[in-house]
């Protein structure tokens, strides 16, 4: 009988310590896999089965990679979405793929992921940035979406990259930017655009460095809408029009604006284009050209 009530009092003791502990630790990395369950902890041995059941249980700053194909998710900290091991994919019918509503100051990084629009009824956006500080496209294809492959729409600006990316097959641009305030910061290396409508389309307040990059066999390769664009070392091809200015300011080097049914056409803003571009369509309005032509490189 004595030992029963040493042990009742021992429990009333700790039981107050039990219940204030503290809940699992959020992990660094997790996991998902197509045949995981969002109840377990995402582990590598105990995945989850989506991308929202492991952010849920992703440290901030922390890292999710993919064991298996997951579903369309959003974005709410800096996190890492990174499924090179395997094929990771998305399929978002009538919905967006991935949403990024982070913080002013988070870093979002999204790599080696398949996003795929194609249902009944077509996906709108492939990836749609709300909010964050920087966003890094690495890697990625997104295809078959109603409207922007990659649409951002942040209202103070801030960075995006986007590297070895293919967008293909949208009815709306393969990247899209719309920012109210700020300045959106862009650098594009190895962006494969083609079969959209536009292959990019960039508005005011946007900044870009484009470079390494194609867009091919859209209605409009390139389009200015009010950005201040430098492009260099691109392939501009088979659009309806190569490069379209309706607004802003752009700069044309070394690029390849070659079998379009118009290479160049300012309707508004600045276009400049430097001794090395090589264009074999027509030009329409105003085009300034700046740095001396080579022998054999006409100034365009």
């Amino acid at each position: 009988m004595r030992r029963i009530f040493l042990l009742a009092a021992l429990l009333v003791f700790i039981a107050p310590l039990l219940a204030s502990a503290p809940a699992h630790a959020q992990a660094t990395r997790t996991w998902i896999s197509g045949v995981g369950d969002d109840v377990n902890p995402c582990s590598r041995t105990a995945p989850c089965k989506t991308f929202a059941g492991a952010i849920s249980k992703t440290a901030a700053g922390g890292e999710i990679d993919c064991l298996d194909p997951g579903g369309f998710v959003t974005i709410t900290k800096s996190i890492t979405l990174d499924c090179q091991a395997t094929n990771g994919s998305i399929l978002a019918s009538a919905t967006n793929g991935i949403n990024v509503n982070a913080a002013s100051t988070d870093l979002v990084i999204l790599r080696n992921l398949s996003i795929n629009g194609a249902g009944t009824t077509l996906g709108l956006h492939g990836i749609n940035i709300l909010s964050a500080g920087a966003v890094t496209i690495e890697n990625v294809k997104v295809f078959n979406f109603s409207q922007q492959a990659i649409a951002d729409l942040r209202s103070t600006g801030g960075a995006l990259t986007i590297i070895n990316t293919d967008v293909h097959t949208n009815l709306g641009a393969g990247l899209g930017t719309s920012t109210s305030g700020g300045t959106l910061r862009v650098l594009i290396d190895g962006l494969h655009s083609f079969d959209n409508s536009f292959g990019i389309a960039l508005s005011t307040n946007t900044s870009a460095m484009i470079r390494n990059s194609d867009f091919s066999n859209n209605t409009t390769g390139i389009d200015n809408e009010g950005a201040l664009i430098v492009a260099t070392g691109n392939a501009i091809s088979n659009n309806g029009t190569g490069v379209l200015s309706q607004g802003g300011t752009m700069r044309l080097s070394n690029n390849d604006i070659a079998l379009n049914s118009v290479g160049i056409n300012n309707l508004n803003g600045t276009v400049i284009t430097y001794g090395n571009n090589r264009n074999t369509s027509s030009t329409s309005g105003t085009i300034t050209p700046a740095g001396g032509a080579t022998p054999d490189l006409g100034q365009q």
